[in-house]
């Protein structure tokens, strides 16, 4: 522990800087935009399935986009990058404000993922990636807590705000407050909402400059520890990865988080309904999911720092998959925690995983284009799951039984993992 915190004293600049961004993806994440879809649908008559094919077209749109903006972060300085980035989704924020159509409500959409989800993570996972070497899992699980403290705030601040103080305890009253324009107290309405959080990104964006406007580079000594844990890898060139089977089979990693994840926020207020379940229960659990992702997150970039993080593939998806049998099986209150706990394991463990094993594998000299198609393939999965999601709910499948269908991907993608872990490791053998 007393290592942990001089990692931190030491190295505080950077790493607040990357927390902030991970923290201020959040309004471009899945579990944010969600809180508000049932006030966007009514606003706009949309069905479960109308407006998951309008969010996962617009992803669909900013993963394909990422693929190439995302090497701006091998062209610039960071600062530069975030500094861009955080501009464009405080504008994004505005849109959603102001959004009065079905095709600005596409573009908006489009502009938070790209920019909010995709590219702010993918700045800041780069840039540790890049900055750090031997403390490599350490740095990136840190800053990529920036998502739990997003997931454990937002949720329950924007209720409050959306709500009267006197309708907290009643679910019924909460669309007639946040569809209203906020005729005083704590009703702001979700379209005044939206706003704040444009004000709160703009706020946040010099503190960002300041704070990862110097470079860090990594100490000779931990560029000899890394060496010497069989962590330096050559540096691939994009197109080489493309052709390396080993990378889709991480891919097909990847999606499972992303897609199930974002399926289960997305529907947050469905499957609320078909459970049972009031909103405040539903948002509360999200303390659960933050804090077991936090815990899980430090104790694997631990892991990742000690052992590598290809040794790491095969578990990563074992939780996710036991929770959404409980979700998809039982309708009891505590199963949504049961669920987030085990979704926070997952989401931890996979978060420190992911942010290193790219730079362990293809080394760091092209990091960000090489890291842009993997967090594209993620964008896409967390695009396919409201889109066809939602289609099966209006096709009369339920929900329930869609998550027991994601539990047996999710087992057998942690099979897949057990070859391709074995397939890394021989390389690493290899090499040697």
């Amino acid at each position: 522990m007393q290592g942990l915190f001089q990692f931190v004293k030491s190295n505080f600049r950077w790493l607040a800087g990357g927390l902030l961004l991970t923290v201020f993806s959040s309004f471009g994440q899945t579990f944010y935009i969600s809180l508000f879809s049932k006030q966007i649908r009514e606003t706009f008559d949309l069905t479960d399935g109308n407006f998951g094919t309008i969010y996962m077209v617009a992803t669909l749109a900013s993963a394909v986009s990422l693929i190439w903006v995302g090497k701006l972060v091998d062209r610039y300085p960071v600062s530069k990058v975030a500094f861009v980035v955080m501009l464009f989704l405080a504008l994004a924020c505005v849109g959603m404000s102001m959004v009065s159509s079905v095709a600005m409500l596409l573009v908006v959409i489009y502009a938070l993922r790209l920019f909010g989800q995709g590219m702010m993570t993918h700045t800041s996972q780069t840039a540790m990636g890049r900055w750090y070497s031997a403390e490599r899992g350490r740095a990136i699980s840190l800053t990529a807590m920036g998502h739990q403290v997003g997931e454990a705030i937002l949720p329950s601040l924007v209720l409050f705000l959306m709500l009267d103080s006197v309708a907290l305890d009643d679910p019924g009253v909460l669309i007639e407050a946040a569809n209203s324009q906020g005729t005083g107290g704590l009703n702001l309405g979700w379209r005044k909402i939206w706003q704040l959080a444009a004000i709160a990104v703009i706020v946040a964006l010099p503190v960002v400059m300041l704070l990862m406007r110097v470079e860090r580079q990594p100490q000779k000594v931990e560029v000899d520890q890394a060496d010497a844990n069989k962590l330096a890898a050559r540096d691939w060139t994009r197109a080489e990865v493309l052709r390396d089977p080993a990378f889709w089979g991480l891919c097909v990693g990847i999606l499972a988080p992303a897609f199930i994840g974002t399926s289960v926020f997305f529907h947050s207020i469905h499957l609320t309904e078909i459970k049972g379940w009031s909103p405040q229960v539903f948002a509360s659990s999200f303390l659960v999911l933050s804090i077991t992702t936090v815990m899980s997150t430090l104790v694997a970039g631990w892991l990742v720092d000690r052992f590598n993080s290809k040794r790491l593939l095969p578990t990563f998806l074992l939780p996710m998959a036991i929770g959404c049998l409980l979700l998809g099986t039982f309708s009891a209150t505590w199963v949504i925690f049961a669920f987030m706990f085990l979704l926070g394991l997952s989401y931890g463990l996979s978060s420190s995983v992911f942010g290193t094993i790219w730079p362990e594998t293809y080394g760091t000299k092209h990091l960000g284009s090489i890291r842009s198609v993997a967090i594209s393939a993620m964008v896409f999965a967390s695009a396919l799951g409201p889109g066809l999601t939602g289609r099966a709910i209006d096709w009369e499948i339920g929900f329930e039984f869609q998550l027991i269908l994601m539990a047996a991907y999710s087992f057998g993608a942690a099979a897949l993992m057990v070859f391709v872990s074995r397939n890394l490791l021989s390389r690493t053998e290899t090499s040697t």
